[in-house]
Protein backbone atom coordinates (compact mmCIF):
# COMPACT_ATOMS: atom_id res chain seq x y z
CA UNK A 1 0.00 0.00 0.00
CA UNK A 2 2.81 2.35 0.93
CA UNK A 3 4.65 1.63 -2.36
CA UNK A 4 1.43 2.37 -4.26
CA UNK A 5 1.12 5.77 -2.58
CA UNK A 6 4.72 6.59 -3.40
CA UNK A 7 4.17 5.60 -7.00
CA UNK A 8 1.00 7.74 -7.30
CA UNK A 9 2.84 10.69 -5.77
CA UNK A 10 5.59 10.27 -8.37
CA UNK A 11 3.04 10.27 -11.21
CA UNK A 12 1.36 13.43 -9.88
CA UNK A 13 4.76 15.11 -9.75
CA UNK A 14 5.35 14.31 -13.40
CA UNK A 15 1.89 15.30 -14.60
CA UNK A 16 1.29 18.31 -12.36
CA UNK A 17 3.36 20.85 -14.37
CA UNK A 18 1.23 20.20 -17.43
CA UNK A 19 -2.00 20.37 -15.42
CA UNK A 20 -0.94 23.54 -13.65
CA UNK A 21 0.07 25.34 -16.83
CA UNK A 22 -1.32 28.85 -16.43
CA UNK A 23 -3.43 30.56 -19.04
CA UNK A 24 -1.81 33.23 -21.21
CA UNK A 25 -2.79 36.79 -20.36
CA UNK A 26 -3.97 38.64 -23.45
CA UNK A 27 -4.71 42.36 -23.21
CA UNK A 28 -6.87 43.98 -25.87
CA UNK A 29 -6.97 47.75 -26.45
CA UNK A 30 -8.84 49.75 -29.07
CA UNK A 31 -7.75 52.49 -31.46
CA UNK A 32 -11.02 53.38 -33.13
CA UNK A 33 -10.87 57.17 -33.31
CA UNK A 34 -8.59 59.93 -34.57
CA UNK A 35 -5.00 59.68 -33.36
CA UNK A 36 -4.58 62.61 -30.95
CA UNK A 37 -3.16 63.30 -27.46
CA UNK A 38 -6.05 61.40 -25.86
CA UNK A 39 -5.28 58.29 -27.94
CA UNK A 40 -1.60 58.72 -27.12
CA UNK A 41 -2.29 58.77 -23.37
CA UNK A 42 -4.75 55.87 -23.68
CA UNK A 43 -2.12 53.63 -25.35
CA UNK A 44 0.54 54.66 -22.84
CA UNK A 45 -1.70 53.78 -19.89
CA UNK A 46 -2.79 50.51 -21.51
CA UNK A 47 0.79 49.36 -22.07
CA UNK A 48 1.67 50.33 -18.49
CA UNK A 49 -1.16 48.18 -17.17
CA UNK A 50 -0.20 45.33 -19.51
CA UNK A 51 3.27 45.41 -17.98
CA UNK A 52 1.86 45.54 -14.43
CA UNK A 53 -0.39 42.50 -14.89
CA UNK A 54 2.30 40.57 -16.78
CA UNK A 55 0.42 40.28 -20.07
CA UNK A 56 1.94 37.74 -22.46
CA UNK A 57 0.67 39.51 -25.57
CA UNK A 58 -1.12 42.78 -26.40
CA UNK A 59 -3.58 43.05 -29.30
CA UNK A 60 -4.70 46.38 -30.76
CA UNK A 61 -8.12 46.52 -32.41
CA UNK A 62 -7.59 49.11 -35.17
CA UNK A 63 -10.10 51.14 -37.16
CA UNK A 64 -8.92 54.68 -37.80
CA UNK A 65 -8.38 57.13 -40.65
CA UNK A 66 -5.30 58.51 -38.91
CA UNK A 67 -4.59 61.72 -37.05
CA UNK A 68 -1.66 63.65 -35.65
CA UNK A 69 1.79 62.43 -36.67
CA UNK A 70 3.49 63.55 -33.45
CA UNK A 71 1.14 61.49 -31.29
CA UNK A 72 1.39 58.51 -33.65
CA UNK A 73 5.18 58.69 -33.34
CA UNK A 74 4.90 58.60 -29.53
CA UNK A 75 2.62 55.55 -29.75
CA UNK A 76 5.08 53.82 -32.08
CA UNK A 77 7.94 54.40 -29.66
CA UNK A 78 5.92 52.99 -26.76
CA UNK A 79 5.07 49.90 -28.83
CA UNK A 80 8.68 49.36 -29.90
CA UNK A 81 9.85 49.69 -26.29
CA UNK A 82 7.31 47.15 -25.02
CA UNK A 83 9.07 43.87 -24.28
CA UNK A 84 6.21 41.46 -25.05
CA UNK A 85 4.62 40.87 -28.50
CA UNK A 86 2.18 43.50 -29.77
CA UNK A 87 -0.20 42.43 -32.53
CA UNK A 88 -2.73 44.53 -34.41
CA UNK A 89 -6.11 43.42 -35.76
CA UNK A 90 -7.21 45.85 -38.49
CA UNK A 91 -10.98 45.73 -38.64
CA UNK A 92 -11.76 48.04 -41.57
CA UNK A 93 -9.12 50.83 -41.81
CA UNK A 94 -5.54 51.62 -40.79
CA UNK A 95 -4.88 54.78 -42.77
CA UNK A 96 -2.16 57.40 -42.38
CA UNK A 97 -1.01 57.46 -38.72
CA UNK A 98 -2.94 54.22 -38.22
CA UNK A 99 -0.75 52.55 -40.86
CA UNK A 100 2.39 53.74 -39.08
CA UNK A 101 1.21 52.30 -35.76
CA UNK A 102 0.26 49.00 -37.45
CA UNK A 103 3.68 48.64 -39.07
CA UNK A 104 5.28 49.11 -35.62
CA UNK A 105 3.48 46.00 -34.33
CA UNK A 106 5.09 42.55 -34.36
CA UNK A 107 2.25 40.99 -36.36
CA UNK A 108 -0.52 42.46 -38.51
CA UNK A 109 -3.86 40.70 -39.02
CA UNK A 110 -6.68 42.09 -41.17
CA UNK A 111 -10.36 41.40 -41.56
CA UNK A 112 -11.87 40.91 -45.02
CA UNK A 113 -12.44 44.22 -46.79
CA UNK A 114 -9.90 46.11 -44.68
CA UNK A 115 -7.12 48.40 -45.92
CA UNK A 116 -3.76 49.76 -44.78
CA UNK A 117 -1.72 52.68 -46.16
CA UNK A 118 -2.39 56.19 -47.51
CA UNK A 119 -0.01 57.81 -45.03
CA UNK A 120 0.55 61.12 -46.82
CA UNK A 121 0.67 63.98 -44.32
CA UNK A 122 -2.04 66.62 -44.76
CA UNK A 123 -2.53 70.04 -43.16
CA UNK A 124 -5.59 71.42 -41.41
CA UNK A 125 -7.60 72.09 -44.59
CA UNK A 126 -6.93 68.61 -45.99
CA UNK A 127 -4.31 69.56 -48.58
CA UNK A 128 -0.89 67.93 -48.71
CA UNK A 129 1.57 69.22 -46.11
CA UNK A 130 4.93 70.78 -47.15
CA UNK A 131 7.75 68.41 -48.09
CA UNK A 132 9.53 68.70 -44.72
CA UNK A 133 6.59 66.93 -43.08
CA UNK A 134 6.41 64.32 -45.87
CA UNK A 135 10.15 63.70 -45.51
CA UNK A 136 9.78 63.17 -41.77
CA UNK A 137 6.89 60.75 -42.29
CA UNK A 138 8.78 58.82 -45.00
CA UNK A 139 11.79 58.46 -42.73
CA UNK A 140 9.62 57.31 -39.81
CA UNK A 141 7.74 54.77 -41.95
CA UNK A 142 10.97 53.45 -43.46
CA UNK A 143 12.80 53.02 -40.16
CA UNK A 144 9.76 51.43 -38.48
CA UNK A 145 9.32 48.94 -41.33
CA UNK A 146 13.02 48.04 -41.21
CA UNK A 147 12.77 47.47 -37.45
CA UNK A 148 9.96 44.95 -38.00
CA UNK A 149 11.44 43.23 -41.07
CA UNK A 150 9.01 44.71 -43.59
CA UNK A 151 9.85 46.27 -46.96
CA UNK A 152 10.91 49.89 -46.18
CA UNK A 153 10.41 50.96 -49.81
CA UNK A 154 6.74 49.95 -49.69
CA UNK A 155 6.35 51.76 -46.37
CA UNK A 156 7.75 54.93 -48.00
CA UNK A 157 5.40 54.43 -50.94
CA UNK A 158 2.47 54.71 -48.52
CA UNK A 159 3.57 58.31 -47.98
CA UNK A 160 5.15 59.44 -51.26
CA UNK A 161 3.16 59.17 -54.49
CA UNK A 162 6.30 59.71 -56.56
CA UNK A 163 7.81 56.38 -55.51
CA UNK A 164 7.38 53.68 -58.13
CA UNK A 165 7.80 50.00 -57.19
CA UNK A 166 7.55 47.40 -59.93
CA UNK A 167 4.65 45.06 -59.38
CA UNK A 168 3.37 47.12 -56.48
CA UNK A 169 2.58 50.70 -57.50
CA UNK A 170 3.02 53.22 -60.29
CA UNK A 171 4.26 56.79 -59.95
CA UNK A 172 1.49 59.17 -58.93
CA UNK A 173 -0.24 56.63 -56.67
CA UNK A 174 0.06 56.40 -52.89
CA UNK A 175 0.13 52.77 -51.76
CA UNK A 176 -2.99 51.49 -50.03
CA UNK A 177 -3.19 47.70 -49.64
CA UNK A 178 -6.30 45.58 -49.41
CA UNK A 179 -6.15 42.54 -47.14
CA UNK A 180 -4.97 40.17 -49.87
CA UNK A 181 -2.43 42.68 -51.21
CA UNK A 182 -1.04 43.28 -47.72
CA UNK A 183 -0.61 39.51 -47.26
CA UNK A 184 1.10 39.22 -50.65
CA UNK A 185 3.65 41.95 -49.88
CA UNK A 186 4.40 41.03 -46.28
CA UNK A 187 2.33 43.68 -44.51
CA UNK A 188 -0.19 41.23 -43.09
CA UNK A 189 0.19 37.76 -41.61
CA UNK A 190 -3.30 36.49 -42.36
CA UNK A 191 -6.93 37.33 -42.98
CA UNK A 192 -8.96 36.68 -39.82
CA UNK A 193 -12.42 37.35 -38.49
CA UNK A 194 -11.77 37.76 -34.78
CA UNK A 195 -9.21 38.06 -32.03
CA UNK A 196 -9.97 34.49 -30.99
CA UNK A 197 -8.90 33.32 -34.45
CA UNK A 198 -5.62 35.24 -34.11
CA UNK A 199 -4.90 33.46 -30.82
CA UNK A 200 -5.81 30.10 -32.32
CA UNK A 201 -3.43 30.67 -35.26
CA UNK A 202 -0.64 31.34 -32.78
CA UNK A 203 -1.33 28.17 -30.80
CA UNK A 204 -2.73 29.97 -27.75
CA UNK A 205 -5.60 27.78 -26.60
CA UNK A 206 -5.79 28.64 -22.93
CA UNK A 207 -5.95 32.36 -22.24
CA UNK A 208 -7.49 35.14 -20.18
CA UNK A 209 -8.77 37.97 -22.39
CA UNK A 210 -8.48 41.33 -20.63
CA UNK A 211 -10.00 44.37 -22.34
CA UNK A 212 -8.36 47.60 -21.22
CA UNK A 213 -10.66 50.36 -20.02
CA UNK A 214 -9.81 53.75 -18.60
CA UNK A 215 -10.26 54.00 -14.84
CA UNK A 216 -12.73 56.45 -13.32
CA UNK A 217 -10.06 59.15 -12.92
CA UNK A 218 -9.11 59.01 -16.61
CA UNK A 219 -12.78 59.02 -17.62
CA UNK A 220 -13.32 62.17 -15.56
CA UNK A 221 -10.26 63.75 -17.22
CA UNK A 222 -11.63 62.82 -20.66
CA UNK A 223 -15.00 64.34 -19.67
CA UNK A 224 -13.42 67.71 -18.90
CA UNK A 225 -11.66 67.71 -22.29
CA UNK A 226 -15.07 68.18 -23.93
CA UNK A 227 -15.10 71.69 -25.52
CA UNK A 228 -18.57 72.40 -24.12
CA UNK A 229 -17.41 71.61 -20.58
CA UNK A 230 -14.28 73.70 -21.15
CA UNK A 231 -16.48 76.66 -22.09
CA UNK A 232 -18.50 76.28 -18.89
CA UNK A 233 -15.30 76.15 -16.83
CA UNK A 234 -14.05 79.38 -18.45
CA UNK A 235 -17.40 80.99 -17.60
CA UNK A 236 -17.08 79.89 -13.96
CA UNK A 237 -13.50 81.23 -13.79
CA UNK A 238 -14.51 84.68 -15.10
CA UNK A 239 -17.71 84.83 -13.05
CA UNK A 240 -15.97 83.70 -9.87
CA UNK A 241 -13.27 86.37 -10.17
CA UNK A 242 -15.88 89.07 -10.82
CA UNK A 243 -18.10 88.23 -7.86
CA UNK A 244 -15.12 87.93 -5.54
CA UNK A 245 -14.07 91.45 -6.52
CA UNK A 246 -17.63 92.66 -5.90
CA UNK A 247 -17.87 91.01 -2.47
CA UNK A 248 -14.31 90.60 -1.16
CA UNK A 249 -13.90 88.26 1.77
CA UNK A 250 -16.82 85.94 0.94
CA UNK A 251 -14.49 83.24 -0.38
CA UNK A 252 -17.00 81.10 -2.29
CA UNK A 253 -16.68 82.82 -5.72
CA UNK A 254 -12.87 82.72 -5.72
CA UNK A 255 -12.95 79.09 -4.54
CA UNK A 256 -15.27 78.17 -7.42
CA UNK A 257 -12.98 80.00 -9.86
CA UNK A 258 -9.91 78.20 -8.51
CA UNK A 259 -11.56 74.76 -8.76
CA UNK A 260 -12.74 75.50 -12.32
CA UNK A 261 -9.22 76.61 -13.28
CA UNK A 262 -7.72 73.37 -11.95
CA UNK A 263 -10.35 71.29 -13.77
CA UNK A 264 -9.53 73.19 -16.96
CA UNK A 265 -5.73 73.03 -16.79
CA UNK A 266 -5.04 69.54 -15.41
CA UNK A 267 -6.81 67.43 -18.11
CA UNK A 268 -5.18 69.38 -20.95
CA UNK A 269 -1.78 69.21 -19.27
CA UNK A 270 -1.96 65.45 -18.63
CA UNK A 271 -2.97 64.82 -22.24
CA UNK A 272 -0.02 66.82 -23.56
CA UNK A 273 -2.07 69.72 -24.94
CA UNK A 274 -1.33 72.40 -22.35
CA UNK A 275 2.38 73.13 -22.45
CA UNK A 276 4.19 74.68 -19.48
CA UNK A 277 4.80 77.95 -21.35
CA UNK A 278 1.09 78.24 -22.14
CA UNK A 279 0.19 77.89 -18.45
CA UNK A 280 2.84 80.48 -17.54
CA UNK A 281 1.41 82.84 -20.18
CA UNK A 282 -2.06 82.44 -18.65
CA UNK A 283 -0.76 83.24 -15.14
CA UNK A 284 1.15 86.30 -16.40
CA UNK A 285 -2.02 87.47 -18.18
CA UNK A 286 -4.04 87.25 -14.96
CA UNK A 287 -1.32 89.16 -13.05
CA UNK A 288 -1.28 91.94 -15.66
CA UNK A 289 -5.07 92.29 -15.50
CA UNK A 290 -4.93 92.42 -11.69
CA UNK A 291 -2.25 95.14 -11.83
CA UNK A 292 -4.40 97.14 -14.24
CA UNK A 293 -7.45 96.86 -11.98
CA UNK A 294 -5.85 97.43 -8.58
CA UNK A 295 -2.62 99.35 -9.17
CA UNK A 296 -2.48 101.16 -12.51
CA UNK A 297 -5.25 103.74 -13.12
CA UNK A 298 -7.30 103.46 -16.29
CA UNK A 299 -7.05 100.56 -18.75
CA UNK A 300 -3.93 100.60 -20.88
CA UNK A 301 -1.06 98.43 -22.04
CA UNK A 302 -1.02 96.10 -19.03
CA UNK A 303 -4.74 95.38 -19.29
CA UNK A 304 -4.73 94.79 -23.06
CA UNK A 305 -1.62 92.60 -22.82
CA UNK A 306 -3.18 90.64 -19.97
CA UNK A 307 -6.36 89.99 -21.96
CA UNK A 308 -4.38 88.87 -25.02
CA UNK A 309 -2.21 86.50 -22.97
CA UNK A 310 -5.16 85.09 -21.01
CA UNK A 311 -7.47 84.49 -23.96
CA UNK A 312 -4.63 83.33 -26.24
CA UNK A 313 -3.28 80.82 -23.71
CA UNK A 314 -6.77 79.38 -23.08
CA UNK A 315 -7.13 78.80 -26.84
CA UNK A 316 -3.63 77.32 -27.27
CA UNK A 317 -4.15 74.87 -24.39
CA UNK A 318 -6.91 73.21 -26.40
CA UNK A 319 -4.77 72.72 -29.51
CA UNK A 320 -1.97 70.29 -30.31
CA UNK A 321 0.20 73.04 -31.79
CA UNK A 322 3.98 73.22 -31.96
CA UNK A 323 4.51 76.61 -30.26
CA UNK A 324 3.03 78.91 -32.98
CA UNK A 325 3.14 76.35 -35.79
CA UNK A 326 -0.45 75.31 -36.61
CA UNK A 327 0.31 73.61 -39.94
CA UNK A 328 -0.86 70.17 -38.85
CA UNK A 329 -3.72 71.36 -36.63
CA UNK A 330 -7.10 70.83 -38.36
CA UNK A 331 -9.01 74.06 -38.98
CA UNK A 332 -12.11 72.73 -37.24
CA UNK A 333 -10.08 72.17 -34.05
CA UNK A 334 -8.85 75.79 -34.15
CA UNK A 335 -12.39 77.06 -34.75
CA UNK A 336 -13.79 74.99 -31.86
CA UNK A 337 -11.02 76.18 -29.49
CA UNK A 338 -11.59 79.87 -30.34
CA UNK A 339 -15.39 79.52 -30.19
CA UNK A 340 -15.25 77.70 -26.85
CA UNK A 341 -12.98 80.32 -25.24
CA UNK A 342 -14.85 83.35 -26.56
CA UNK A 343 -18.17 81.71 -25.70
CA UNK A 344 -17.05 81.17 -22.11
CA UNK A 345 -15.79 84.75 -21.84
CA UNK A 346 -19.00 86.14 -23.35
CA UNK A 347 -21.03 84.06 -20.92
CA UNK A 348 -18.98 85.45 -18.04
CA UNK A 349 -19.61 89.03 -19.22
CA UNK A 350 -23.36 88.36 -19.50
CA UNK A 351 -23.38 87.00 -15.95
CA UNK A 352 -21.52 90.11 -14.75
CA UNK A 353 -24.00 92.57 -16.24
CA UNK A 354 -27.30 90.73 -15.94
CA UNK A 355 -26.76 88.14 -13.22
CA UNK A 356 -24.76 90.21 -10.74
CA UNK A 357 -27.71 92.30 -9.49
CA UNK A 358 -30.05 89.32 -9.18
CA UNK A 359 -27.48 87.24 -7.33
CA UNK A 360 -26.68 90.06 -4.93
CA UNK A 361 -30.39 90.42 -4.08
CA UNK A 362 -31.10 86.69 -3.79
CA UNK A 363 -31.82 84.90 -0.50
CA UNK A 364 -29.00 82.42 -1.14
CA UNK A 365 -26.45 85.23 -1.48
CA UNK A 366 -27.67 86.94 1.70
CA UNK A 367 -26.84 83.78 3.64
CA UNK A 368 -23.13 83.96 2.78
CA UNK A 369 -22.60 87.75 2.53
CA UNK A 370 -23.68 90.85 4.47
CA UNK A 371 -26.07 92.71 2.16
CA UNK A 372 -27.60 95.24 4.60
CA UNK A 373 -26.18 98.55 5.87
CA UNK A 374 -25.98 99.12 9.62
CA UNK A 375 -26.77 102.82 9.88
CA UNK A 376 -25.94 105.11 12.82
CA UNK A 377 -29.51 106.45 12.78
CA UNK A 378 -30.77 102.93 13.51
CA UNK A 379 -28.60 102.64 16.59
CA UNK A 380 -25.51 100.96 15.02
CA UNK A 381 -22.19 102.53 15.97
CA UNK A 382 -18.62 101.49 16.57
CA UNK A 383 -18.10 104.29 19.13
CA UNK A 384 -18.21 103.84 22.89
CA UNK A 385 -18.84 107.60 23.36
CA UNK A 386 -22.46 108.07 24.40
CA UNK A 387 -22.72 111.83 23.68
CA UNK A 388 -20.89 114.32 21.51
CA UNK A 389 -17.62 115.51 23.00
CA UNK A 390 -16.87 118.19 20.42
CA UNK A 391 -16.04 121.53 22.03
CA UNK A 392 -15.29 120.13 25.47
CA UNK A 393 -11.97 120.83 27.17
CA UNK A 394 -9.65 118.82 29.40
CA UNK A 395 -5.99 118.04 29.75
CA UNK A 396 -3.45 115.66 28.23
CA UNK A 397 -3.37 112.62 30.49
CA UNK A 398 -0.27 111.39 28.63
CA UNK A 399 2.02 112.90 26.06
CA UNK A 400 0.29 113.07 22.65
CA UNK A 401 2.76 112.49 19.79
CA UNK A 402 0.39 112.56 18.03
CA UNK A 403 -1.76 109.92 19.80
CA UNK A 404 -2.20 109.24 23.50
CA UNK A 405 -4.85 109.72 26.18
CA UNK A 406 -6.75 112.73 27.50
CA UNK A 407 -8.73 113.41 30.71
CA UNK A 408 -12.13 115.06 30.30
CA UNK A 409 -14.61 115.37 33.18
CA UNK A 410 -12.75 112.71 35.16
CA UNK A 411 -12.94 110.18 32.24
CA UNK A 412 -9.98 108.98 30.17
CA UNK A 413 -10.33 108.79 26.38
CA UNK A 414 -8.06 107.76 23.50
CA UNK A 415 -7.10 110.81 21.50
CA UNK A 416 -4.86 112.08 18.73
CA UNK A 417 -3.79 115.42 17.33
CA UNK A 418 -3.61 116.74 13.82
CA UNK A 419 0.06 115.88 13.87
CA UNK A 420 1.30 118.22 16.54
CA UNK A 421 2.98 117.43 19.85
CA UNK A 422 1.16 118.09 23.16
CA UNK A 423 2.90 117.78 26.54
CA UNK A 424 1.38 115.84 29.42
CA UNK A 425 -0.85 118.09 31.57
CA UNK A 426 -1.40 120.66 28.81
CA UNK A 427 -4.92 121.97 28.23
CA UNK A 428 -6.70 120.42 25.21
CA UNK A 429 -9.95 120.95 23.31
CA UNK A 430 -11.95 118.32 21.37
CA UNK A 431 -12.43 119.21 17.70
CA UNK A 432 -13.63 115.90 16.27
CA UNK A 433 -14.68 112.29 16.86
CA UNK A 434 -13.46 109.27 14.90
CA UNK A 435 -14.82 105.94 16.10
CA UNK A 436 -13.49 105.33 19.58
CA UNK A 437 -10.94 108.20 19.52
CA UNK A 438 -11.19 111.96 19.95
CA UNK A 439 -9.45 114.44 17.75
CA UNK A 440 -7.97 117.22 19.88
CA UNK A 441 -5.83 120.34 19.72
CA UNK A 442 -3.99 122.30 22.39
CA UNK A 443 -6.31 124.87 23.93
CA UNK A 444 -5.45 128.57 23.60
Amino acid sequence: MRKLLVYLTFLVTLVAPGLAQKASKVMVMEIKSDIDPRTNRYVELALEQAEEIGADVVIIEMDTYGGLVADAKDIVENILDFEKPVWVFIDKDAASAGALISIACDSIYMAAGSSIGAATVVVGDGTQAPDKYQSYMRSTMRSTAEEKGRDPKIAEGMVDQNIEIEGVTKAGEVITFSTSEAIEHGFCEAKVTSIEEILERNGIEKYDLIRYELNITEKIIAFFLNPFISGILILVIIGGLYFELQTPGVGFPILAAAIALVLYLVPYYLNGLAESWEIIAFIVGIILIALEVFVIPGFGLAGVSGLILTVGSLVLMMLNNDVFDFTLVPFDKIFIAISTTLGGLLGGVIIMFFGGVRLANSKMFSRIALTSTEKRSEGYTSSFIKESMIGKTGEAYTVLRPSGKVLIEDEIFDAYTRGGYIHQGAKIKVIGEEGTSLKVKQAD
